[in-house]
């Protein structure tokens, strides 16, 4: 698998690659990613951007699966967690540092005074495991369903954010893993198209906030998880980065969407410092 290139990447910029393609190496093999020049991909025009929004288009050559699709929603969630200063390290340094102890060394620690670092470690310890449920349980979802649009909602409530991020899948032909591109250079395009947008350099520094998941799915998809939200209205307000998947074909009819609806995950994640 090719190296992340240095003159295009920094390690913050991208933090969790590197996982991404040791993985890959224990997977079926999958088409390589060829390196073509990504294009503004089709705007609905239902949508108005106000001039605080940044659209990031990126378009792969080809299908990709709806394992990849997982992985995209998964990589970007840890991304803004980190760049809005919800998490103190990238999440795949966290885990490494931070790794669950064992029975024996939590009966210590519980017997001891909690220090400050003890504090923060147990914090670190629920921030990663209330994120590994999330990430199992949108496996779950898009093993279930097509996933057109996944929000990522940072501060006030699922109707009124602080800011939201939008990963929009609709235009993304699905087909089968051993037919699909493979996903760590799906993965480097989409990074690299993030980092180039620079979409995150203009905000202030935020306190911490609450992070809610939601993402749609058929409605007879059998989700038990994600709870159904029926007469849910993406917001309006707060700033918005939204990133659009295509794959260069022609676009999915509207009238393909009309039987999905928003699910929200049942946790709100909490970052820490």
């Amino acid at each position: 698998m090719a190296a992340l290139e240095p003159e295009v990447l920094s390690a913050d910029a991208v933090p969790d690659l590197e996982w991404f393609e040791k993985a890959e190496e224990t997977h079926v093999p999958q088409i390589e990613l060829l390196e073509t020049t990504s294009a503004q991909g089709p705007l609905n025009p239902s949508e108005h951007f106000c001039p605080r929004d940044c659209m990031v288009p990126v378009v792969f050559p080809g299908p990709v699966s709806q394992e990849g699709c997982c992985r995209f929603t998964c990589e970007l969630l840890k991304h803004i967690m980190y760049q809005r200063q919800q998490l103190p390290l990238p999440y795949e340094q966290l885990k490494h540092f931070y790794r669950k102890p064992s029975p024996q060394a939590e009966e210590v620690v519980r017997n001891k005074p909690r220090t400050a670092t003890e504090t923060s470690s147990k914090k670190c310890q629920q921030a990663l495991a209330e994120m590994e449920s999330v990430f199992s349980h949108l496996e779950g979802l898009f093993a279930r369903t097509l996933v057109p649009r996944v929000l990522i909602l940072l501060g006030g409530s699922a109707l009124s954010p602080k800011e939201f991020y939008e990963l929009d899948l609709s235009r993304l032909v699905p087909d089968s893993r051993e037919q699909s591109l493979n996903t760590a250079a799906c993965l480097r395009r989409l990074f690299r198209a993030i980092f180039m947008a620079d979409a995150f350099s203009e905000l202030q520094a935020p306190p911490l906030m609450g992070t809610i998941i939601m993402a749609q799915g058929h409605r007879d998809c059998g989700e038990d998880w994600f709870r159904p939200k029926l007469n849910y209205r993406v917001p309006s307000r707060g700033h918005k980065l939204t990133v659009t998947l295509s794959c260069g074909g022609p676009p999915i009819p509207t009238t393909a969407w009309e039987d999905y609806i928003w699910f929200q995950a049942p946790v709100t994640l909490k970052g820490f410092h």
